[in-house]
């Protein structure tokens, strides 16, 4: 991975995804070969050495969170570690909060909060320790539409502070809509490597890995429109290439 970059990992269920990840991060070790996280093996640091690095955020935030006010819960590592200062943990929690969209929560239990407001906590705490590369498994998962946006905009903001990020996830939208490089994995191995229209449009790498383009592709294909259609912007291009004039109406795109 190269600073800034952003990596969907995607396969179905036991094709190794949270294992990838999980020994990225030192929370497993490998049996065999090695891994190496900026250059140094993860066989050689502790967890919480590699975690300054690689941030992981679980898919079940309450495997995470333990604290009993979310301003505690995210500052914790800060505040342990004592690597900053007390007002420079201030300022930090702040720009945090206010990015997850939970700027006026800071001082509320953790689980007063919805599943899926949970996640966005685990996330802050995540970016809050502000490493280099920033691990999101299933963050979709359950998420209303207003959070799908707020996950989508999380995932470039960490793009344009040069850090790298690298997502788990079922959400073949999520991963059309966000992510530069899209790996696929199935039986334990990785099949393919390459951008969003380049797997998205690879018949036998879905088959094998048993997974469907974004379904704007799919009804694309089903009408026979020219491009490899992967967003909603693209399809009115290849609806306007065809002759039908689409114009969008509360939130839908008509003909």
């Amino acid at each position: 991975m190269e600073p800034g970059e952003k990596i969907a990992i995607i396969g179905e269920n036991g094709a190794g995804k949270p294992t990838t990840a999980k020994l990225i991060n030192g929370l497993l070790r490998p049996s065999q070969g090695e891994v190496r996280v900026y250059g140094k093996s993860t066989a050689k640091q502790t967890v919480a050495s590699i975690a300054s690095q690689a941030g992981y955020v679980f898919q079940n935030p309450d495997d995470q969170i333990f604290n009993k006010d979310i301003y505690s819960e995210i500052t914790y590592t800060l505040r342990y570690n004592k690597v900053c200062p007390p007002d420079e943990i201030e300022r930090r929690a702040a720009d945090a909060l206010e990015l997850v969209g939970l700027a006026d929560k800071s001082g509320e239990n953790p689980y007063d909060l919805s599943y899926s407001h949970r996640k966005f906590v685990t996330i802050c705490s995540v970016i809050l320790q502000d490493p280099a590369l920033v691990i999101l498994d299933e963050p979709t998962a359950g998420q209303d539409l207003a959070c799908l946006k707020r996950i989508g905009e999380i995932v470039d903001y960490l793009q344009g502070k040069g850090k790298a990020v690298i997502t788990i996830t079922h959400d073949m939208e999520f991963v059309a809509n966000h992510f530069d490089r899209v790996v696929v994995m199935a039986h334990g191995n990785i099949i393919a490597d390459g951008t969003p229209r380049e797997i998205f449009w690879n018949a036998d790498v879905l088959k094998e890995a048993a997974l469907h383009p974004p379904y704007i592709g799919l009804l694309a294909r089903e009408l026979g429109l020219d491009g490899r259609v992967l967003s909603i912007d693209e399809f009115i291009e290849a609806l306007e290439r065809s002759g039908v004039k689409p114009t969008r109406e509360g939130g839908c795109v008509c003909p």
